[in-house]
């Protein structure tokens, strides 16, 4: 079901939006050569017991994951772009790591994610997150009340298919509010005008994620992290919005 937001509601999601983005921001920084993915962890972790938050993660247990996921953060290094689980792996020159966080502040969730390169980067790897990165700016744009969710889908699409990727729509954006995942999803492919309506007060976190040579992925031994099943690297970027009377709202942004 899909509950819209009224105005005060919305306003009352800023914390959470800009508790993601601090978080993401810190560790994003932290994240260099010889950084352990269990230390990025480990800085999320503190900031939220310092900010008196909750994670969304550490106790999420849908369908496709094996167990409890454990963690309160993301990593998913190279050929992973998602569900990335933490563990004993010290980041090398070249790595291309994808951050994804969210928290609940006030009992409102945001959801968001980054994808950096560590150290000195592969050309292709800085075309991929441009790419993701642009495709996410795209279906913000496109995210304007009175359009269709097609139009967000179509968007992002768009971008990916110009710069020659293609496109898995297993996973995608959704609902966003006192819970993390919610009505609807949104794939990252579709077409124009087709879909809901878009009205002011739906928040939703939009996501592209592209790999660099196929659509297909695979479930790792982990039981949680999601890799290419070429081998081929993936970025993931990610915002939580809301669309207003005056246009879409970014609530996760980063300083």
């Amino acid at each position: 079901m899909i509950e819209l937001k009224t105005a005060a509601e919305i306003e009352q999601m800023r914390p959470a939006g800009a508790f993601v983005g601090e978080v993401l921001t810190a560790v994003a920084s932290a994240a260099g050569v010889g950084v352990n993915l269990l230390k990025l962890d480990k800085i999320a972790h503190d900031m939220i017991r310092a900010r008196g938050a909750e994670s969304c993660y550490i106790d999420y247990h849908p369908s496709f994951g094996a167990m409890p996921f454990g963690k309160v953060l993301c990593t998913s290094v190279n050929d992973a772009v998602l569900h990335g689980l933490p563990h004993d792996y010290r980041l090398r020159d070249g790595d291309m790591v994808s951050l994804d966080f969210a928290a609940s502040v006030g009992g409102w969730v945001a959801d968001s994610a980054i994808t950096v390169i560590v150290g000195t980067p592969r050309p292709e790897d800085a075309r991929l997150i441009d790419t993701t990165t642009r495709a996410l700016t795209a279906g913000i744009a496109a995210a304007q009340p009175g359009g269709r969710l097609g139009d967000i889908s179509a968007a992002i699409a768009g971008v990916a298919l110009a710069d020659g990727y293609s496109i898995n729509t297993d996973f995608g954006g959704h609902g966003v509010g006192r819970t993390m995942h919610g009505d609807p999803h949104i794939p990252n492919n579709g077409r124009p005008g087709r879909g809901i309506h878009l009205e002011p007060g739906l928040v939703i976190a939009i996501e592209p994620w592209f790999l660099e040579s196929t659509d297909k992925i695979v479930t790792d031994r982990d039981g949680w992290t999601l890799r290419s099943a070429d081998g081929s690297r993936g970025a993931h970027a990610e915002h939580t919005i809301a669309i207003t009377a005056d246009g879409p709202l970014v609530l996760s942004a980063r300083a």
